[in-house]
Formats: C-alpha cells, structure tokens, sequence
C-alpha cells in the first residue's frame, strides 16, 4: 500500500526578551490524521541562546512522538466546531470548507494565544516546476505610517500587490515589505519566510506576486485583518524551509 502523502507545519517560539523567533519543532501529519511530532534543531539553539526549555508535552528533545489524534498543544490552537461562531471564524480565514483539516486553519491562522509565545505556521512547498503558493495575514500595519493605513483602509480583495525587499529592518535586518501599487508600505510578510524569500528573490527578483485575498473589518481582531496571498517560483537549487534550524533532532 501506498503510504498517504505527509504534511508539515513548524511550531516557532519567540524569546520574549529579545523577541527573537525560533523554529522549535515539526508537525507531520498523513492525509488520514496520523501525527508524529519531534523538535528541530532551532530548539537547541533557542536553548543555547535564550533559554528554551522542552515543552511539558514533549519533555525530550531527541524523541519523536506519535498520535492518531492532534496533540493537545495544537489542537487547543483551534476554534472547535462546536462553537457557534466556527462559521463566521472560517471566513475570517477565507476557508470554504465546512469542516476543514485542522491543519489547514493552523496553516493561515497562526494558531496565536495570548498566554504563551508560540506560532504555527506551514512548510511552504515547492511545486515540480518550482513554483510555490502561501497566505498569511499581513503583519505589522499598525506600525505604518497615517497615509499607510488610509491606504490599507481602501484596499479589495482581488487588489495585487509588490513584494519588496527590506535591507535596514530595525529588529531583524532583512524584511519583506509588502506595498500597495502606488507605492504605500503597508505592512510586512511573517519572518518564517523572510531568509527563503531573500535568497529566492535576489536570483529572480521580478518573479514574486501578491494580492488581497480578504479584507476583515472590525470587530475582526487586528492580526486578521489582511489576508494575503503570495505566489512564485524558488530558484531550481533552491528547497525551502531546508537550513539546518529546521532539521528535526529526532
């Protein structure tokens, strides 16, 4: 038997005082809902340098652990179904499946709470031909500027965007800006994809595309407010999300 195809995403925590993420650990999971869990290598070296300590779920760094159920430590990153705001939770994620994989919700939504310093986010894939497709809400537009977020106000769905890249990021050096057409900055893609995007981009830097997938006004919380798609091509040597910080341990 062929075995079922696998699908990954990262769970990334941040070092609150240096606000510093780190890769930490890697989620498998088959199309029919077996999951494996083990730390990356970034895990060691957030340990090194900020301090990490092993999850009270996963105690060892060197094991790899198995469930045929999502593990509480992500399956507590979801609405559950029964509440009777999932509906209108699933639009927020532009997500028109009635009952969509777990997975699927953690892969937009970030799976963010406010008692710890942890995000999910997936592994982007790269497609045979090398092109790639992700989505994320757009961070940071509450740092911009007035004319920024007059701008952001005004944006459609549909609304194609720039993907530029940032040399002199005050936190992190290199950033991925992304711009409205005429040129306003309105906020920034997640750091998770920042090294891929960097390298991928100065080898074919006109060959990167974004648009508005969905706007969510208030009462929405602010981190969902723009939902973004961004769509490329990696360079033929290049695999994504492959350095060594995202290697597992196990």
């Amino acid at each position: 038997m062929t075995p079922s195809p696998i699908r990954t995403v990262f769970l990334a925590w941040q070092d609150a005082r240096s606000r510093r993420w780190f890769p930490v650990g890697r989620l498998d999971a088959t199309l029919d809902r077996h999951y494996a869990f083990a730390y990356t290598r970034g895990a060691k070296e957030a340990q090194e340098k900020s301090g990490f300590a092993p999850l009270y779920d996963f105690p060892d760094f060197r094991r790899r652990y198995t469930s045929d159920r999502l593990f509480p430590l992500f399956k507590n990153r979801v609405m559950t179904p029964q509440r009777r705001d999932f509906q209108d939770y699933l639009k927020l994620l532009a997500i028109d499946e009635t009952d969509p994989d777990p997975l699927d919700i953690l892969s937009v939504d970030g799976g963010y709470r406010a008692t710890d310093n942890f995000q999910v986010f997936p592994k982007i894939e790269k497609r045979a031909d090398g092109a790639f497709r992700c989505r994320f809400f757009l961070h940071g537009w509450r740092h911009t500027n007035e004319a920024a977020q007059a701008r952001l106000d005004m944006l459609a769905a549909g609304e194609p965007l720039f993907v530029t890249i940032e040399l002199t990021n005050p936190e992190t050096g290199f950033a991925v800006q992304i711009q409205s057409q005429d040129y306003h900055m309105l906020g920034w893609a997640p750091r998770y994809l920042v090294n891929d995007l960097v390298h991928a981009m100065a080898h074919a830097p006109g060959d990167y595309a974004a648009r508005v997938v969905r706007i969510n006004p208030v009462p929405a919380p602010s981190k969902q407010r723009v939902l973004i798609e961004l769509s490329g091509h990696w360079p033929k040597e290049h695999e994504p999300m492959s350095t060594e910080e995202f290697q597992p341990l196990a």
